[in-house]
């Protein structure tokens, strides 16, 4: 890009006098020029917001049936449901923290710094948490249906207890760096809040490298890796015996698989783009990096929506869930019948007793 700077005509006719009137160009290197990364308009702004609040309405009411459902089981539990039950309650948390993000999108972060920090932790915490029980999910789907055998003996249905407990304690500490995060201005002549990473020990570069290879590594490709293998494997098993609960099986594994893909993939993408360009192994341009901001921002919402349609995956689509769900609905209505029949049995005996004292 070019910049022409006039001169005044009078000090290069002192320099040289068949020179009247003189331009200089300059050269600009577009590196060193300032990219704002411009917040979304007010429509755009408005309608991802009623996207979230959409994506809560779905997350908060599912998990917590499918919490409910499992809770009402103890007695039947395999390794799944405790997996699925824990898997439930981080999808939960996640939830609870978008309407301060679609607040935040069209009157920019207006929670203060503590909160800012608060709420990036819960969400690291669980983003880490449900990737990883997905992951513990295929595993023992593996071993249950290609091990059956071997899984029957095996104590794995005591382990697993012990195994979400490591769950919990490895998301959270892979979740420390958000605190790292700050409630900041958007620029320096707006008011508007920004609530974002903010490195300010050592250097910010090798930090966010290191914080984005946890996120890749442990958030998304060594998680999609077990379930790629486990489930390829699975799956291969079930096509080479016959029996339609082992194929009904399959569409549940098919369709958790599918989900997973399109929900995070474009968010990883997008953010592995970002690193790139923040480390410079993608030569810096401003249009680009306005777009990826904007994919971030697009993809961050599409993968929420991921904690919202793991109930209607694992349990809506499993038949066992329905089962148990049908089997708790029927005791609720034995239950509210019998006490409705001894409230009115209750009542007929105090009708009549009044009119025997009458």
């Amino acid at each position: 890009m070019s910049i022409i700077v006039p001169f005044d005509d009078g000090y290069f006719d002192i320099l040289d006098d068949y020179t009247h009137s003189n331009h200089t160009v300059y050269v600009v290197d577009p590196s060193t020029l300032p990219c704002e990364v411009r917040p979304l308009d007010a429509g755009a702004a408005t309608a991802l917001s009623v996207l979230l609040a959409a994506i809560f309405l779905l997350a908060i009411p599912g998990n917590l049936l499918v919490a409910c459902v499992i809770a009402h089981s103890r007695r039947s539990l395999t390794a799944s449901d405790v997996y699925l039950f824990h898997l439930t309650v981080a999808d939960g948390l996640m939830a609870l923290t978008v309407p301060f993000w679609a607040a935040a999108l069209t009157h920019g972060w207006i929670f203060g710094d503590g909160m800012c920090k608060a709420l990036n932790l819960i969400f690291e915490a669980n983003f880490y948490t449900s990737i990883l029980f997905l992951a513990c999910i295929s595993v023992d789907r593996y071993l249950v249906i290609v091990h059956a055998n071997e899984a029957l003996r095996s104590p794995q249905r005591k382990c697993s207890r012990l195994l979400c407990a490591a769950v919990w304690a490895f998301g959270s500490a892979l979740a420390l760096p958000a605190l790292f995060n700050d409630a900041t201005k958007l620029d320096q002549d707006s008011d508007r809040m920004l609530c974002t990473e903010s490195f300010d020990i050592g250097s910010a570069p090798l930090w966010r490298m290191a914080t984005r290879g946890f996120r890749h590594i442990f958030g998304f490709l060594l998680p999609l890796a077990v379930m790629l293998s486990c489930y390829g494997i699975t799956i291969t098993r079930l096509l080479q015996t016959r029996g339609f609960q082992k194929h009904r099986a399959m569409r549940v594994i098919v369709a958790v698989v599918v989900g997973f893909l399109l929900c995070w993939t474009p968010y990883h993408l997008a953010l592995m783009v970002d690193t790139l360009l923040r480390a410079e192994l993608i030569r810096f341009d401003c249009s680009m990096r306005q777009a990826v901001s904007m994919a971030l921002v697009l993809s961050n919402s599409l993968a929420l929506l991921h904690s919202g349609i793991n109930p209607l995956l694992y349990a809506f689509v499993g038949e066992k869930f329905r089962k148990n769900m049908s089997t708790l609905l029927h005791r609720k209505v034995r239950q509210e019948g019998a006490s409705g029949s001894k409230f009115s049995r209750s009542t007929s005996q105090t009708s009549d007793g009044h009119g025997a004292v009458a």
